[in-house]
């Protein structure tokens, strides 16, 4: 049987790596993203290499309304959600006080809000039918203290972390598995997008993850069970030094470091 995909953001970067990985395993898609064009060339190229279907669903999850426009879509031609890849995202490079609350209110509804309202749509059918798979595209930063201007973006990856745990438990002998996937420094469009590509290169290569590998471990520990995992050794690392870490030292460390790598402006 024929089981379908739906990823989030997949456009590009993480999102398109995890449509191409599903794909190449036989699911059909449902590519979810802002830009339209984009999405068809994709999912033309996914039919052809692999031999699914690849449908196009162009939304704004910054919009309150996109989650159930997306899910009515799929209901009217009787699709089904097997598989649920909530990757959308974004990050702010200026600080709290002197980011518009407009676009802070974006990173919340595409983040958070959008992520936990598609999973609750998506979730009774995979109930019912004994079988579902969800990713939420998480990050390090949600498993480590806050850094500058790293606000709600680090808050926001932090709650699919404990979104994920809670619901995994709630689903346990179920059929549907919930995994919050974290990686670090990944490369993608998404530094580009934030204006701080040139500043992160200048971090060791062995911090780099790519997009690719992300997606083949995030697919492989949702398929196996694990709630929350950390692509990469040397994120694991991070992580397991951060937990270990008396809490004052970790959120100096975190403020250091996010300074020096996040390039804030002056006056930011």
């Amino acid at each position: 049987m024929t089981r379908t995909a739906l990823i989030t953001g997949a456009s590009a970067g993480i999102g398109k790596a995890f449509a191409e990985h599903l794909a190449s395993d036989g699911y059909d898609l449902v590519l979810v993203a802002r830009r339209e064009e984009r999405l068809k060339e994709l999912a033309q190229a996914f039919e052809t290499r692999f031999g699914v279907r690849a449908r196009v669903i162009a939304a704004d999850l910054a919009d309150p309304a996109a989650p159930v426009r997306v899910f009515e879509a799929l209901a009217r031609d009787e699709v089904a959600i097997d598989v649920l890849v909530n990757n959308a995202g974004f990050g702010i490079r200026t600080t709290f006080r002197n980011t518009p609350w407009e676009r802070h209110a974006e990173l919340i509804q595409v983040e958070v809000t959008a992520v936990a309202h598609l999973t609750h749509l998506c979730l009774p059918g995979m109930i019912e039918r004994g079988y579902g798979r969800i990713v939420h595209v998480a990050s390090l930063a949600g498993l480590m203290p806050g850094a500058p201007t790293s606000t709600l973006y680090a808050a926001a990856k932090s709650f699919l972390v404990k979104f994920s745990e809670s619901l995994s438990a709630e689903l346990k002998g179920k059929g549907v598995y919930v995994c919050a996937v974290c990686p670090g420094f990944t490369r993608s469009e998404f530094h580009d997008v934030m204006g701080t590509r040139s500043i992160v290169s200048k971090l060791p290569s062995a911090l780099w993850l790519t997009a690719e590998q992300v997606a083949r471990e995030g697919i492989d520990a949702v398929m196996r069970g694990d709630v929350v995992y950390v692509p990469g050794p040397v994120n694991r690392a991070l992580a397991v030094i951060a937990q270990h870490l008396p809490p004052r030292a970790a959120r100096g460390l975190m403020q250091r470091s996010g300074s020096r790598y996040r390039d804030v402006p002056k006056n930011a």
